[in-house]
C-alpha cells in the first residue's frame, strides 16, 4: 500500500508545479503589456537652496520698462512698480557650472555675484532740438550695460509724447518723471530736475549708486562697472570736447591711487565768484543713494530733508566736506578718462 501512494504523491507534486508555472507565465505575459511609469525629463533648471528643498526656477524675466498700447491711460505707466525695481536690484547673476565628480555625479555650482543698482539720472529740455537723437543715443549705450540699471528721465510737463514714445521702445528699465514749474534760467531748471529725481529716489528708497548723466555724455562701458564699487562718494575726471574750437578740457579730481589730492580747475581768475564756485562738475560725482535717507549709516547727523529739500545742493556740499570718504574712480588711479562730454553747437533755424 505504501508503494502505491508514492506515485500518487509524485503526480500531485508535478501537477502543482505545472499549475504554478502556468500562473507565473500568464502573469508575466500580461505584465509585459501594462504601461510603465518613466520619469519625465524637461529643460527646466533646478536650483537647490542651501539647507532647503529643490525649487523649480521660473524662466528668466526681462524688465524693459515698456508698456503696451492698450495700457495707456491717465496713469503714468512708465513709472514701474516699486517691487519690480527691487527684483532687479536684488537679483544675482547666476553663472551655473556643472562638474563631474569621481563617482559620475553632476555637481552644480552657482557663482552668486551681487551687483549694485546703477541709477542714471538724466534731465531733458524740450528746447533742445537734438533731444530725440540724444535720447536714443543714450538708450543704446545703457542697453549695453549689464543689469541692474535704472534710467530716471526728467522733463517738464507738456503735451508732447516724444520722450515717452522713445523710452517705451528702449531695452532699458526706466522711470519717466515730469514737473510743472517754469524756469527761465537753464542751470536752475537742470538743478530742479535733479532734485525731482533725488526726491523720487529718496521716497521709494531706491538703493544704488547715483550718476547724473547729460545727454551729451559719451561713455566707456567699463565706467559703469567701476562706479558700482563706490561705497559713499566717488569722483572721476571728464573730458570736454569742443568740435569747433578743436580743444579738450579736463575737469575732475587729481588722484594719488584712489585718494583725491586736488582738482582740475576751470578758468579761474581769482574773482569773488570763483571763490564760491564749486570745482566739482555734477557729472563727475557719484554717490550711494542711501545718504539721502539714512545719514546715521555714514556717521552724519543731517540728511537731505534738513536742507530745505534742495537735495542736489546737499550732495554738492557733502562731496566737498567728506574728503576722507571721497574716492577716485577707478581705484587704481583716476587719471583714466572713461567719460567725455561733447559740445555740439545748437542748430539755428533761419
Amino acid at each position: 500500500m505504501g508503494s502505491s501512494e508514492r506515485p500518487k504523491k509524485k503526480v500531485q507534486l508535478w501537477k502543482k508545479a505545472t499549475v504554478h508555472f502556468l500562473l507565473c507565465f500568464i502573469m508575466g505575459f500580461f505584465t509585459g503589456f501594462a504601461p510603465t511609469n518613466k520619469p519625465s525629463f524637461s529643460t527646466t533648471n533646478h536650483v537647490i537652496a542651501p539647507g532647503g528643498s529643490p525649487e523649480i526656477s521660473p524662466p528668466p524675466e526681462k524688465f524693459t520698462g515698456q508698456i503696451s498700447e492698450q495700457e495707456r491711460g491717465n496713469v503714468d505707466r512708465s513709472v514701474l512698480d516699486e517691487s519690480l525695481s527691487m527684483k532687479v536690484q536684488e537679483r544675482p547673476n547666476l553663472d551655473q557650472k556643472e562638474e563631474t565628480g569621481d563617482k559620475g555625479e553632476m555637481v552644480k555650482e552657482a557663482d552668486l555675484t551681487l551687483q549694485r543698482l546703477v541709477i542714471v539720472v538724466t534731465p531733458t529740455s524740450d528746447k533742445d532740438e537734438l533731444r530725440g537723437v540724444l535720447l536714443r543715443k543714450m538708450a543704446n549705450t545703457l542697453a549695453l550695460v549689464p543689469p541692474p540699471l535704472l534710467w530716471v528721465v526728467v522733463e517738464s510737463q507738456s503735451e508732447s509724447t516724444e520722450v515717452s514714445d522713445i523710452l517705451r521702445k528702449t531695452n532699458v528699465m526706466y522711470r519717466h518723471l515730469t514737473f510743472k514749474e517754469n524756469f527761465t534760467d537753464v542751470e536752475i531748471e537742470m538743478d530742479h530736475q535733479r532734485n525731482v529725481a533725488l526726491k523720487h529716489i529718496e521716497y521709494h528708497r531706491l538703493s544704488g549708486i547715483v550718476h547724473f548723466a547729460s545727454l551729451y555724455n559719451v561713455y566707456d562701458l567699463s565706467f559703469f562697472d567701476e562706479i558700482r564699487a563706490i561705497e559713499v562718494f566717488g569722483t572721476w575726471p571728464m573730458a570736454f570736447l569742443s568740435a569747433n574750437r578743436q580743444k579738450v578740457k579736463i575737469e575732475g579730481p587729481v588722484c594719488d591711487s584712489s585718494e583725491v589730492v586736488g582738482w582740475h580747475l576751470k578758468n579761474m581768475n581769482n574773482t569773488a565768484d570763483d571763490a564760491i564756485r564749486s570745482p566739482v562738475h555734477i557729472s563727475t560725482v557719484g554717490f550711494n543713494s542711501s545718504i539721502l535717507w539714512d545719514p546715521e549709516r555714514w556717521g552724519r547727523l543731517s540728511s537731505a530733508q534738513d536742507t530745505s529739500q534742495n537735495s542736489i545742493k546737499f550732495v554738492k556740499e557733502e562731496v566737498l566736506e567728506e574728503e576722507t570718504k571721497l574716492k577716485g574712480v577707478p581705484q587704481d588711479g583716476c587719471s583714466k578718462i572713461m567719460l567725455w562730454n561733447l559740445h555740439i553747437p545748437r542748430i539755428i533755424k533761419g
